[in-house]
């Protein structure tokens, strides 16, 4: 039982310092990008330039705030079962980390959401026009994309047996 305090302390304290990073480089985004400013790293590739974003990707759902609000609080609710859940074992540690960076990127817009009523979002992949995303977003896809490789390759049907309801 004291390895599971553990890894919930660990998971709870990791989750806070991605959001307070995530949280911190939109603050940096608002301070140093508002009032129209961009700041170009790569020329025609890669650029910093802020925007209020009121939807999700390409502008979809717009306004539609009580939609993010239902999807993000069931997915956290979702990991954390997941987290509370996983055996604490080695061959667990990657989905840890997947569930980690998913949580902390849908807490981090979550908490844009609800305080403001929109995301800041600053990164601009400008060679193939990308929609302007944030930290939280990369949490988000990077976890995603890893946790469909683990299921893909690594992790077989009988490795979540600790999901089922013990009788």
């Amino acid at each position: 039982m004291k390895n599971r305090a553990y890894f919930t302390t660990a998971f709870l304290l990791l989750s806070a310092m991605l959001i307070a990073l995530d949280a911190g480089t939109k603050q940096l985004a608002v301070r140093e990008l508002g009032g129209g400013r961009e700041i170009v790293l790569l020329p025609r590739v890669l650029t910093l330039l802020y925007l209020e974003n009121r939807g999700a990707a390409f502008g979809i759902l717009r306004g539609q705030q009580w939609i993010f609000y239902i999807i993000t609080i069931f997915v956290a609710a979702l990991l954390l079962y997941l987290i509370f859940r996983i055996p604490m074992r080695k061959r667990y540690f990657p989905l840890f980390l997947v569930c980690l960076l998913v949580f902390s990127g849908a807490i981090g817009n979550f908490v844009d959401r609800v305080s403001q009523h929109y995301v800041v979002d600053f990164i601009y992949f400008k060679l193939i026009d990308f929609p302007i995303f944030n930290v939280a977003d990369i949490y988000v896809t990077v976890g995603c994309f890893l946790m469909v490789l683990l299921f893909l390759f690594y992790y077989r049907d009988e490795d979540f047996t600790f999901l089922r309801r013990k009788r």
